[in-house]
């Protein structure tokens, strides 16, 4: 069930194509080449990138994200007065380039935002090192967006659910903003009885998990429980199952008929017992009686 979940959410919601590109002279970069973003909420472009000097501070290193066409077409810089005005105060790294980290975080993606956009690193060059270039754009390795308009749905996993006993339902989605992870909630269930979980499913994918705990009753048939998922831009999307709930095994009416029979056969055999010994006492005390007038009459007769 849980793989077919996850081919099911690979499907639906994302496909994804890795790329990871080694350019001339040590320059490298890691990013994912297409990446599903939901219109309205957020994404996160992973991307990783590693250069031909020494290990360098981030306050040595300058990055920019760019459309592939024009390199001065910045959708980030840590400059935000020569960023496209379309993307101003929309986006921001998320790692540190001292520690090869330029991971772009887009907010409120809009239908244009769909790219390409490559990243651009700048060095500043040290007054004895003139040998190597200080600046670098991985123009050939660059993230195309593709627009989602309406949010994924959760799916629900679970087994049948038994009266009197624990019952358990994960409510899963998949996500491309794992610095907005969307809200999971249920239509019934208290906060004890919730536990969540994210995890990372591959670069650019990770999946919330909300589980419900709960013991159903009875009047818990045919009642239905809905899950719903809340992304960053107030898109939501949900999704419902109906309990059928399954009755315990119940053996009352084979148990509580031969007790009371056996109680009451016990009873009328304890009182059975009881008048026979009684009157097995009776019949010897007469029998008692009657050789005693027996004996009488005979020394009588004699005499």
């Amino acid at each position: 069930l849980g793989g077919s979940r996850s081919i099911v959410h690979k499907v639906l919601f994302m496909q994804l194509s890795f790329v990871i590109a080694v350019c001339t002279d040590g320059w490298k970069v890691s990013v994912v080449e297409s990446l599903d973003a939901l219109v309205s909420s957020c994404v996160v472009l992973p991307c990783t990138f590693s250069h031909p000097h020494e290990n360098l501070p981030t306050s040595k290193l300058r990055g920019k994200w760019h459309v592939t066409s024009d390199r001065d077409q910045l959708i980030y810089y840590e400059d935000s007065t020569r960023v496209l005005e379309n993307f101003r105060g929309r986006t921001k790294l998320l790692g540190k380039l001292g520690d090869g980290n330029c991971t772009l975080e887009m907010i409120e993606v809009k239908e244009h935002d769909s790219g390409p956009f490559c990243f651009r690193i700048e060095i500043a060059r040290t007054p004895t090192d003139t040998s190597t270039p200080d600046k670098f754009s991985f123009v050939k390795n660059c993230v195309t967006l593709n627009m989602i308009h309406e949010p994924p749905k959760p799916s629900l996993a679970h087994k049948i659910p038994v009266e009197g006993y624990p019952f358990t339902i994960t409510c899963s989605v998949t996500h491309t903003c794992p610095s907005h992870i969307p809200k999971l909630t249920w239509s019934r269930g208290s906060e004890n009885e919730i536990t969540e979980h994210h995890r990372k499913l591959q670069l650019g994918m990770w999946e919330t998990q909300s589980i419900l705990t709960f013991i159903p009753k009875e009047d818990d048939d045919h009642k239905d429980v809905t899950c719903t998922a809340e992304f960053n831009g107030q898109r939501t999307s949900e999704e419902t199952m109906t309990l059928f709930v399954k009755r315990a095994v119940n053996y009352n009416h084979i148990i509580i008929p031969t007790v009371v029979a056996i109680i009451t056969a016990g009873i009328f055999g304890g009182l059975c017992i009881f008048m026979m010994k009684k009157y097995k006492k009776r019949i010897n005390e007469l029998q008692s009686q009657d050789g005693t007038m027996w004996n009488r009459m005979s020394r009588i007769s004699r005499r």
